[in-house]
């Protein structure tokens, strides 16, 4: 039963500490337009996400108002588009119409962005598969809402290194489409290892073969109120520092839990999952760093920030699972660079690397994300990256993902503008030594001895 102490305490999470829900997700499955006409696929496409997310923007807008807590995004996942478009679609080409519907309906029903234009491919491309890959950059570069992202290993069968080589090229095509806005395009693309079918949060988000033909995600957020937490036991023993992060997780995943049943409610969909993960904002205040700051690291970055990071993600966790039944997507700490100015304090002081970050991935809710390098990286240094990122997950059993961007026209020390919740970042030194012959041997790195387990 929640009490009046509980509800005063909410309340001065959000309006003093930055506490909001990041996002309403309404996942639906797009496996029923399939069709081998293209104008008939679209057609359908575009019918079927109007129809049944009509109505989650304004639900939305009456939750946020009758119960005071902020909503910031309301966002739809679909099926993987390579799975759907795979009869209609013969050239990429087919494939950047599909995109372009996709956008057009996120701006009819008015969320800020749909994720889904998509292909799991750790074992192997379709033609379909390589297809949508090959339209990702004209994808992207002629869409606003529209966002993309490839699996291309799993702890179950191992990388995909064709996959990842092509992701590196990719990924520089992307920058060089969206030169004119700071290489914006690969902002809305990330490469997954272990992708959870059920994430909420962008670019990420799709919609998994697995799940319902529509259900409610709720993605929640607190960096500041763990960060105020931590605050009122300065000082105090590693014991202590985890049970007020496990107290405040709780808290923090009671509000979405909330929001997610009232929302599944009004749009009678199924609620799916809570994903409890601390997203930072560019906001002062809203940043993992400097929960590590409050830890008693001198910054992000500093000996000791992996523990630090292990700790916190592990409590979080363990907090969050008390307070709902359906736990899901990634649910643990995000470490973009761009967005959480903390982070970004810490590159500029020279704190922050791409190696410390990339073991600090090892225990954190993702990747590598939002790290801007120089526009001129070398596609194969890009997929070298990508491939080490997936090793990571691959190895520890766990999702991880790389959103890079190579800024055409920047090089390390310049600030890149993203806005909004992307915030700015600036542009990070990469290893210089090559990869080449190591990412053009191709063919697929095997799945780890401890995969098989049936």
């Amino acid at each position: 039963m929640i009490n009046i102490h509980e509800v005063i305490e909410t309340n001065k999470m959000i309006e003093h500490e930055n506490l909001d829900v990041r996002t309403i997700t309404l996942g639906i499955s797009l496996l029923d337009c399939a069709d081998n006409n293209l104008d008939k696929l679209n057609q359908k496409i575009y019918e079927k996400i109007t129809t049944v997310a009509k109505d989650l923007v304004k639900t939305g807008q009456d939750i946020e108002r009758e119960y005071g807590i902020p909503i910031v995004n309301k966002r739809i996942s679909i099926t993987p588009i390579s799975l759907v478009g795979s009869s209609a679609c013969k050239s990429p080409e087919d494939y950047v119409t599909i995109a372009k519907t996709l956008d057009q309906a996120a701006k009819e029903v008015g969320v800020n962005f749909i994720g889904g234009y998509s292909a799991l491919v750790s074992k192997g491309m379709t033609t379909s598969d390589k297809n949508l890959i090959l339209s990702i950059p004209q994808a992207l570069a002629g869409t606003e809402r529209v966002c993309s992202s490839v699996n291309v290993g799993s702890t179950k069968t191992g990388i995909d290194m064709d996959a990842v080589k092509l992701m590196g090229e990719i990924i520089h095509k992307t920058a060089e489409l969206t030169k004119e806005k700071d290489s914006l395009g690969c902002a809305k693309l990330v490469i997954f290892c272990n992708a959870p079918d059920d994430n909420p949060f962008m670019a990420g988000a799709f919609h998994g073969v697995t799940e319902a033909d529509a259900v409610i995600n709720v993605g929640v957020s607190g960096p500041g109120v763990v960060k105020k937490a931590l605050e009122s036991v300065r000082g105090a023993d590693f014991g202590t520092l985890c049970e007020t992060i496990k107290k405040t997780a709780f808290k923090i995943t009671r509000v979405g839990q909330l929001v997610a049943t009232e929302a599944s409610r009004r749009l009678n969909i199924p609620f799916g999952i809570i994903d409890l993960s601390l997203a930072p904002t560019p906001a002062v205040g809203d940043s993992i760093a400097e929960i590590f700051e409050e830890l008693g690291l001198e910054y992000a970055g500093a000996p000791g920030t992996t523990a630090a990071l292990a700790m916190l993600n592990d409590q979080v966790k363990k907090g969050g699972v008390m307070a709902s039944s359906y736990v899901g997507g990634l649910s643990g700490a995000f470490i973009p660079v761009s967005e959480d100015q903390g982070m970004i304090n810490a590159v500029k002081a020279g704190a922050l690397t791409l190696e410390k970050l990339e073991a600090m991935t090892c225990v954190c809710s993702v990747g590598l994300d939002m790290i801007a390098i120089p526009g001129d990286t070398k596609t194969t240094t890009i997929s070298g990256i990508i491939a080490d990122e997936m090793a990571i997950g691959m190895i520890n059993q766990k999702t991880t993902a790389v959103r890079i961007i190579p800024v055409i026209g920047k090089d390390v020390g310049d600030i890149v503008e993203f806005g909004g919740l992307l915030g700015y970042a600036p542009v990070m030194p990469v290893n210089p030594f090559g990869c080449d012959d190591f990412i053009n041997r191709g063919g697929r790195i095997p799945a780890p001895i401890h995969s098989f387990k049936n």
